[in-house]
């Protein structure tokens, strides 16, 4: 069995916010697989479903990102045989909008969510995918806790969907057991498309 955790805020006025991406993330990976979030286990909204070959659950947890370690580890616990079977998609404004990073384990960083997650586990050795909300003109003098829970802007939406894309297939690749294919495909810049010359 796979788990792969989004991490955000429960909430309608928290939809579309930067620090949701986590959930947005899940979602689209959920749709593409035929996978239903119908059900309320463990403080979280779960789907299951088989992705290439695999048992695999998806989940949403229901509590504030703060506080996500109480549920990723009751999901952790009564599902997975180790850690290393849980992937965490989460925001992260260091990273510049839409780039993602995928790692095997490692400090949660001045992430609550994951702080929360590490602690609850007790260990920092699970696969994470981060997706960075930092637009080009962000102003780093501004309150971080302001803006990371702003909606992108108009004129972000396009390069947010290339990145949800980009981190559905590397989620994907660890569903099939394939993370460090994942890290070399998606942990490089993609390519810009030239435009063709007229």
């Amino acid at each position: 069995m796979k788990l792969i955790v989004g991490l955000g805020n429960p909430g309608p006025e928290y939809e579309g916010t930067r620090h949701n991406i986590g959930f947005r993330v899940v979602d689209a990976f959920a749709a593409r697989y035929r996978i239903v979030l119908d059900s309320h286990e463990k403080n979280a909204m779960v789907g299951r479903g088989r992705v290439a070959g695999n048992s695999l659950m998806v989940a949403r947890p229901l509590t504030y990102m703060n506080v996500s370690g109480s549920a990723v580890s009751l999901l952790v616990r009564a599902n997975l045989e180790s850690p290393s079977d849980l992937l965490v998609v989460y925001d992260d404004v260091d990273l510049p909008l839409s780039k993602i990073r995928i790692r095997e384990g490692g400090s949660p960083g001045t992430h609550n969510g994951m702080k929360s997650i590490v602690a609850a586990l007790g260990s920092d050795r699970f696969p994470r995918l981060r997706f960075g909300i930092r637009s080009e003109d962000t102003d780093t003098r501004r309150d971080l806790a302001d803006f990371v829970l702003d909606r992108f802007e108009d004129g972000e939406q396009e390069q947010v969907a290339a990145g949800v894309t980009r981190a559905v297939e590397a989620a994907f690749l660890f569903a099939r057991d394939d993370l460090r294919r994942a890290m070399n495909q998606f942990n490089r810049d993609p390519v810009p498309v030239e435009p063709e010359a007229t």
